[in-house]
C-alpha cells in the first residue's frame, strides 16, 4: 500500500539558480544531482525533518507551470520567526503573515517565481 509521497516536482527555468535558492535560502540538502538528458539534471532535495523530497526538474510539457502558484504548502513551527528569517535571507513574500479563521499563513516566491504557502503547524 502507499505509505508516503516520495517527491514533488518544482518547475524551474534555471536549475542552478533554483538549486542555490533552495539550499542557501531555504536550507534544503541535496540528495542527488546528476545528468538526466542533454538539457537538464535530476536534482533531488530533502526538506529538513521531512521524508518528502523536492525535485528541481521541468518536463517539456510542464514549462507553462513555471511561475505559477504551486499546489502544495510548507509548514513550520513558528511562522513569525520563519517569515523574519527567510526575509533576511532574501526570500520574497507577497505580503506579511496573515491570520484567518482557518489558519495563519504567508505566501512566498522561489527563484523561478513559483508561489508557495507557508503555514504554521
Amino acid at each position: 500500500m502507499i505509505k508516503q509521497v516520495k517527491f514533488v516536482s518544482i518547475p524551474c527555468v534555471d536549475q542552478n539558480r533554483a538549486l542555490e535558492f533552495y539550499t542557501e535560502k531555504l536550507g534544503f540538502t541535496i540528495i542527488t544531482d546528476q545528468p538526466f538528458d542533454d538539457k537538464q539534471r535530476w536534482i533531488e532535495l530533502r526538506v529538513p525533518k521531512a521524508e518528502t523530497r523536492l525535485v528541481l526538474f521541468t518536463a517539456e510539457d510542464d514549462k507553462k507551470r513555471i511561475g505559477t502558484r504551486m499546489n502544495m504548502s510548507y509548514t513550520c513551527e513558528d511562522i513569525g520567526e520563519t517569515y523574519d528569517e527567510l526575509s533576511k535571507r532574501g526570500v520574497e513574500f507577497d505580503g506579511p503573515v496573515q491570520k484567518q479563521c482557518w489558519g495563519t499563513y504567508a505566501i512566498f516566491k522561489d527563484s523561478e517565481g513559483n508561489r508557495f504557502v507557508l503555514s504554521q503547524d
